[in-house]
Parts: C-alpha cells; structure tokens; sequence
C-alpha cells in the first residue's frame, strides 16, 4: 500500500501562531493542588510549586496557560485568590461539586508561569458576575499603580503590572450546565459591553468570546452568528471546545473524528466571514480553540463525585483520564489539524496540563510523568513552529460515519525558514498495513534527516503509569531516506512519526 505527499516551498497556508501549542488549567480535581502545587513534595520550590512537574512542563515549550477556567471561573471570585493565605475564603465550587481552599490565586499562578517560560491567558466570570468585576481584575493585574485595585496588588506583593493582552470574556456561555448560562443575545450583549469597557482601559488587548462548547450543541453554529453580530467590533477570537471520545471501543471510527474537527472549524471560519460581510468590517477574527483533547476514561469513575455523592471534597481525583497509545494517534491527528487550519486557529489549549485529562500526571508526595499523549504534543510544539505548508495528499482511505472517505495517512508539514529545516508529523490509521509514503519537495534544494522519531506499540490499550513510565514512549525511526528531491518512509501500522529535514 502506497501514498504520496507533494510540498512545495511556495505553496504555504499561513504563518503558524506559537499559541496554537497552549495549555488550560483549572481549579478542577488535582490539577492545581497536587498538580502544579504540592508544599510538602520533596521537589517542591521556596512556593510551594512542584519542581518535577515544572521540568515536564517546560520541557513542552507551552506559550500561553488559559486560567482558572473553565467551568469553574463562572462562579469564581478573583478576589479570593489574593491576600495572605491564611486570610482567604474557602468556597464551593458549584461547576465540579468539590471545595475551593483559595491557597493558589493570581500571583501564585503568575509567578508559577515566569518559571515555566509561559504567558498567561485569563479568563474573566461572565456567569454569577459581569462588567465591573471584570474591569477591576484588568485593573489589578494591569494597571502600574496609584489606584485602589493596582495599589492592592502592590500592597500584595507585586509592583510592577502583569501586562496580560489575553483575555477569555466567560466561558462555555451556551451551557446549560454554566453557572449563569444565557441565550446567544443576552450573552453577546454581555461580552459587547465587558470587551467596550476592558478597551476603553487598553485597546490593544486580545479579547476571545465564546463559541459553542461541542459541535453537537443545538444552539450551534447559531450561536457563534449571533454571539458575533454583537461583539464583531470588539473581540479578537471566538472560542471552541471539542471533546473526544472512544465509547464503543471502535478504533478506526475514533480516529475518523479529525474529520468531525475540521469540519468544525470549516463551518465557524465560514461563519466568522458571513458576520464579517453583514458588518462590512476590515477586521479579522480568529479561532481560539482553547480547550481540546481525548476526554472519556475517566467518565463512570468521577460520578460519585459530581452528583454529590460525596460532599465537597477538596481537590480530589477527577477527570484522570489514563491515556492509551490509541489516544496518542488522536492527538497527533488533532494537532495536525491545527496546523492545516493555521490560518483560521491562532490559539489552542490542550485541556488540561496536568492530572485533569493532561499529558502529566502526579503521585501525592510521589514521582511525575509523562503520559502517552505528552509525545506529540511534545513534538509539535517543540517542533511544529514556522509556516504550514499546503501538502497535496493522496492516500488510500476507508468508511467512518464521520465522512465518506477518511485517508489512511495524515500528514501535516511545518517549515521553519530561519532553522532551515522542515518537520513532518504522520499519522497512519491502518490497523494492519505498512504503508510506503512518498514526499515529493518541491523548491527546498537538497537536504538531509536529522530527526525521525516513531511511536507504535502492539497492544493499542497500553499505557504509561508512575512505576512503568516509558511503556508508550517515542523511538528512533528507521528506514527514512531522501534521495534527490524525494524523502520516502514506510509508516507502520497505527503509528504516529515525526521527521525532521534539515535543507
């Protein structure tokens, strides 16, 4: 079985932004406490921040961290996360039925990021709250001083601003399960006049509305048009969230859901430009897909806690997804979505980094590692910066109820003109077939492999755990060769690679 792959150096699709490499954390389960922030963990910083973790994460290269959610930012006051620990509230959390300690606000979280190397991206309460909360919070994490919220930040600790441009107005606002959920109209009216009043304090922030949490929302793409008919003039971004899930246990149908994906994104592009021709606007809006990843394992597991069964435990184990070498193919296949739809996706966030549905996850006073699913998230942020080139594919394909015709091989190419290399990340579906792939470049000159990685594994179910760490890990790659202008490889059966061209 056969494929081929033409890229060619002037047929490019958009400038990749770093940000579509981002990551979520929310006060949801152990991803905060117990995640990031664990005093009494032997690697643990003068702040309480886990050190081991902290390596995991920069290791990632992660540009932007969206925070503190998610659901959980619809009932959340930003207030009680500063001040002296000792002083702060402890709340319950409505969006997840647990408690709140508060022992990780703002200025933990910011200076966890100055660690890390990343940016942080904020979201405000448009659910229990609404425009004056949300210029206050600007003002605080902002403003340089001599105001009552700027002067409490110093007060506080902190004297020079955060300087944050990203700004996420609510969260999921078409839910029925949000805190404070609204039709489209009361919800665009709402973010119109939070985006006016965050820009009359800076024009040149980055504001991101909200989309349709799924694809299968009935609202949806409604609301997305109506959403923006209001806030066209004043937003940057629309948000969208996907879930992906594996229920019948039926491996060529789950990774037929990229089809699901792109057309996702097709449809609220398209949209984006219909508003955008009603309003006759010079402006453009991007997508900020800002929270994705595969979420179902951990389903039956977490029900006790969320109906209540339980009382309001704080920050216990939930959406601990365990991920399977199956699920590093659907994240590689997602991520190489993102890259061909790089002129549309500017922002996106794997939800979550740590324990909560992450590619990390901890043991209380124990070790850290990586899951399957770290791999090519790893790869193609570390790697997949530059420009995404146009690739002509042709490849055999097979039947899903997502689509027609699902190719056995996805590829997504990424060339980085000031390193002088090209990166390939390559997906083949096939259960059973090797598949030789053919890539034709076209106007690159010569060039030679300086980095083929492969992951494949016979047992699809198996995974990485804190005493088998590296069960599902990446592998030098054999076999690949250019010859000329043309680089060929064989693709196993289910297996993701990355290949990198120095030219």
């Amino acid at each position: 079985m056969k494929a081929s792959v033409i890229a060619n150096k002037d047929f490019t699709i958009a400038k990749i932004d770093d940000r579509v490499y981002g990551a979520f954390l929310e006060h949801l389960g152990r991803a905060v406490y117990e995640g990031i922030y664990e005093p009494d963990h032997p690697s643990a910083d003068q702040d309480g921040m886990r050190g081991d973790v902290a390596e995991l994460v920069r290791k990632l290269n992660v540009p932007v961290v969206r925070y503190p959610g998610g659901n959980f930012v619809s009932a959340y006051n930003w207030e009680d996360g500063i001040g002296p620990r000792e002083e702060r509230p402890t709340r319950l959390d409505l969006a997840w039925h647990t408690s709140e300690s508060n022992a990780v606000g703002i200025h933990e979280f910011a200076d966890w990021c100055a660690t890390v190397g990343t940016e942080m991206m904020l979201a405000v309460n448009l659910g229990s709250r609404g425009v004056d909360e949300a210029r206050n919070f600007l003002e605080y994490v902002n403003h340089p001083g001599g105001t009552y919220w700027s002067d409490l930040r110093i007060k506080n600790g902190r004297k020079e601003p955060w300087n944050v441009k990203m700004w996420c107005l609510g969260n999921e606002m078409d839910g029925p399960w949000q805190v404070g959920h609204k039709d489209a109209h009361e919800y665009g009216k709402l973010a119109a006049n939070t985006a006016r009043a965050m820009r009359m304090f800076d024009k040149s922030l980055e504001l991101i509305v909200c989309g349709s949490s799924n694809a299968d929302m009935p609202s949806y793409p409604d609301w997305e048009r109506i959403v923006l008919e209001h806030t066209y003039e004043h937003v940057d971004h629309i948000s969208l969230h996907m879930y992906f899930a594996n229920r019948d246990d039926n491996t060529p149908n789950y990774l037929g859901l990229s089809h699901k994906l792109e057309t996702y994104i097709d449809t609220v592009a398209a949209t984006i430009r219909q508003v955008k021709s009603k309003k006759k606007s010079k402006r453009d809006v991007y997508i900020s897909f800002d929270e994705w990843n595969v979420w179902y394992h951990s389903n039956k597991k977490d029900r006790e806690i969320l109906d209540g069964n339980s009382g309001w435990p704080h920050a216990p184990g939930l959406l601990e997804d365990i991920y399977n070498f199956e699920d590093v193919l659907m994240v590689g296949l997602i991520l190489n979505t993102f890259i061909r739809r790089s002129d549309v996706v500017k922002i996106a966030c794997i939800a979550q980094l740590v324990n909560v549905i992450a590619p990390i996850m901890t043991e209380k006073g124990g070790p850290a590692w990586a899951q399957t699913i770290y791999y090519p998230y790893y790869f193609a942020s570390v790697f997949g910066r530059g420009t995404a080139l146009h690739l002509a594919t042709r490849s055999p394909g097979y039947e899903t109820t997502h689509a027609a015709e699902t190719p056995y091989v996805d590829v997504a190419g990424v060339h980085d003109e000031d390193e002088g290399t090209l990166s390939f990340f390559l997906v083949n579906r096939h259960p059973s077939d090797s598949i030789e792939t053919e890539v034709s470049l076209q106007g690159f000159g010569s060039g030679s492999i300086i980095d083929h990685q492969v992951m494949t594994h016979p047992d699809l179910k198996a995974v990485n755990t804190a005493r088998n760490q590296d069960e599902v890990a990446p592998k030098k790659g054999e076999g690949a060769r250019i010859e000329g202008d043309r680089l060929t490889v064989a693709l196993p059966p289910y297996s993701y690679q990355m290949i990198r061209v120095k030219l």
